[in-house]
């Protein structure tokens, strides 16, 4: 018979930060790690991944530009609300030039 599966063990944002600094500085191997908050040594080297390619990308951001990539749906809607800008600004002007028209030939 296999062993009984472990629960599932969720460790906070600030809990992988502290176990990838000490395994960083060498205060700690992925293992101990491991064993020190009760998940398998594969989730252990997997923050050590996701904590690389998180410092690579920090880094390789340019400096006063946003580097969050939107989603789809976002995208969709900033240009959903250009075009609302734009056929707002038109409606604004065909009517400003309507009651000029309509201003002149009411003189006449």
């Amino acid at each position: 018979m296999s062993a009984p599966r472990r629960a599932k063990r969720f460790l906070s944002a600030e809990q992988k930060y502290d176990l990838w600094v000490r395994m960083l500085t060498g205060q700690l191997t992925a293992s101990d790690a491991a064993a020190e908050v009760g998940v398998d040594r594969s989730t252990i080297v997997r923050i050590k991944a996701m904590a690389r390619d998180g410092a690579l990308s920090a880094l390789a951001a340019k400096p006063g530009r946003s580097n969050v990539k939107k989603s789809a749906a976002e995208i969709e809607a900033d240009e959903l609300r250009r075009e609302v800008e734009r056929l707002t600004s038109t409606v604004v002007d065909q009517a400003v030039e309507l009651t000029l028209l309509r201003g002149k030939t009411s003189w006449g």
